[in-house]
């Protein structure tokens, strides 16, 4: 199948859905446009960076993988001290870079902790972990894949993401002021192309509908909009479950409490990325375009708790990764010379007008050992 043939195919799947069962959920929409075995826009190799789509921590270079693993080290040895056996498990690999970026840090600078450690890869995509076996299989033996928590087990160490949840399906539910209700935004066909329409709200987001004070809800103007991911809660219900003791981690975009209700969020965080473009027409393209939502940080923290973690904090980049940075400086072990090439790094990521402010990370832990909190 050519490049232009696969192109097409999210556009013409969701056509043949929405004609034998009508209008889908803007949730379907999006893991058709993203993840459609072949064909979806995560399924296709691309650039990242400068001559990609979107430019992402991990495409600055290898000092955010740095500075996790720094921070992964201290959390692996607070569990047991060396020689003991620990798990790295990362979800959302893309094409394995940030596991590359991490595995070399520790191999060169904490090679008692890499000799005890097995790195495993949540890879549901036969294609994305094609990529990441050649990029990681050659260099790293205690690399493994799983293809869902079943097969990864029990985890005594790191579960950690990166930009995995914002692209993870949303619902798309608006407020009908008159009606004193939520209606759900879906997706459908008319003429020569994909339409928003206004039906009831799913069951899938019934289950997470917004919890908002009747006070607040009562003064939402018409058509408020608000996004909810079924998907990104259960994928966080289930890190926990598969979490035996250690951290629970994700960077995300995303939006924690009442900054959900502020007025110039009235129409959503759904954006489009397409050649470091951001665009507001999601339905465009579909497997063209990259889609996220910002990431409900207070569903994921009470879902957390709720099966027995701690909360340690959401904060953003900047923050996790200066304090990480301040006790690098700080150890003796040593982390690397800090050359001019990776401060240039450090500022991108950590400055308020570039990556700095647009990412927050959530940090959990299920206690098994003395675990101190930096946040």
């Amino acid at each position: 199948m050519d490049l232009k043939t696969r192109m097409q195919r999210p556009a013409s799947d969701i056509r043949e859905e929405i004609a034998r069962g009508g209008a889908v959920t803007f949730a379907r929409f999006m893991e058709l446009a993203l993840y459609a075995p072949g064909c979806g826009y995560y399924e296709r190799p691309r650039d990242l960076g400068r001559r990609g789509d979107f430019f992402t921590s991990v495409s600055v270079g290898p000092v955010f993988g740095e500075l996790l693993a720094f921070q992964f080290a201290q959390w692996l040895e607070e569990i047991a001290p060396p020689p003991a056996r620990w798990q790295l498990a990362e979800a959302g690999a893309h094409d394995g870079q940030l596991a590359l970026d991490v595995l070399r840090w520790l191999r060169q600078h904490r090679p008692y902790i890499f000799a005890g450690l097995e790195y495993r890869v949540i890879e549901p995509s036969p294609v994305r972990r094609a990529w990441q076996e050649e990029k990681l299989g050659r260099e790293f033996a205690n690399v493994k894949w799983a293809d869902s928590w079943e097969e990864l087990g029990r985890v005594r160490g790191v579960i950690f993401s990166n930009e995995l949840l914002d692209a993870m399906p949303v619902h798309r539910l608006c407020r009908d002021a008159a009606g004193k209700k939520w209606l759900e935004w879906r997706v459908n066909w008319e003429g020569n192309g994909l339409v928003w329409e206004k039906g009831p709200v799913s069951p899938e987001a019934a289950a997470c509908l917004p919890d908002i004070p009747a006070e607040v809800e009562a003064v939402l103007p018409d058509g408020f909009v608000i996004e909810r991911s079924p998907a990104a809660l259960l994928w966080w219900r289930r890190a926990a479950a598969s979490l035996d003791c250690g951290r629970l981690l994700t960077v995300d975009y995303g939006l924690d409490g009442a900054e959900w209700l502020r007025p110039e969020r009235a129409d959503g965080t759904l954006r489009a990325y397409s050649g470091q473009r951001v665009s507001g027409n999601v339905l465009a393209n579909p497997g063209g375009q990259d889609i996220t939502a910002h990431v409900n940080f207070s569903m994921l923290r009470q879902a957390g708790e709720e099966a027995g973690l701690r909360t340690e904090g959401v904060v953003r980049q900047s923050k996790l990764l200066t304090d990480i940075f301040q006790r690098s400086l700080a150890d003796a072990a040593g982390s690397g010379e800090w050359t001019a090439a990776r401060v240039r790094q450090f500022q991108t990521l950590t400055h308020p007008e570039h990556l700095g402010d647009r990412f927050r990370a959530l940090i959990q832990a299920r206690q098994g050992a003395a675990i101190t909190s930096n946040w």
